[in-house]
């Protein structure tokens, strides 16, 4: 069985040298140790040495030094357009302070589809439409992404 060991942050390595690309959703994108299935059949160990969060462009370093893309699995989302740019961080502070997922993004924010979340940026004027994207919120910076 092969094993991935180590994790290449986007960015670090040519994306083209990918043997394999796993897709996965945002909540199976932290994690330490599991058993992956990549598109073309590719099979292995996530088996890290301390749980990590695994972002879309990321690269799983296999046994033999082969490298496995990740990909973020497309989701239902509500996406969230400000009425005015500045409106954005309110936006944002409030989603935040009710502890949902938000993926932040230069003119709107994305979170998981829910209705009362949904009203309630609509009464401060914003627009919300669905998408299907993959999910990206924002977590803790890792000490090994500074």
């Amino acid at each position: 069985m092969k094993r991935a060991h180590a994790v290449k942050p986007v960015g670090t390595w040519p994306t083209r040298s990918a043997v394999d690309r796993v897709i996965l959703g945002a909540d199976d994108r932290h994690r330490r140790r599991m058993m992956l299935t990549a598109e073309d059949g590719t099979e292995f160990l996530l088996d890290l040495p301390r749980p990590a969060t695994l972002y879309p462009g990321d690269g799983l370093v296999l046994d033999d030094g082969t490298v496995v893309a990740v990909a973020g699995e497309p989701e239902a989302l509500s996406e969230i357009i400000p009425a005015a740019p500045a409106d954005l961080v309110r936006l944002a502070w409030h989603l935040g302070n009710r502890h949902a997922g938000i993926q932040i993004m230069p003119d709107r924010l994305r979170i998981r589809c829910d209705h009362v979340l949904e009203d309630m940026v609509g009464s401060f004027g914003a627009t919300v439409r669905s998408v299907n994207a993959p999910f990206d919120p924002v977590t803790p910076v890792r000490a090994d992404r500074e």
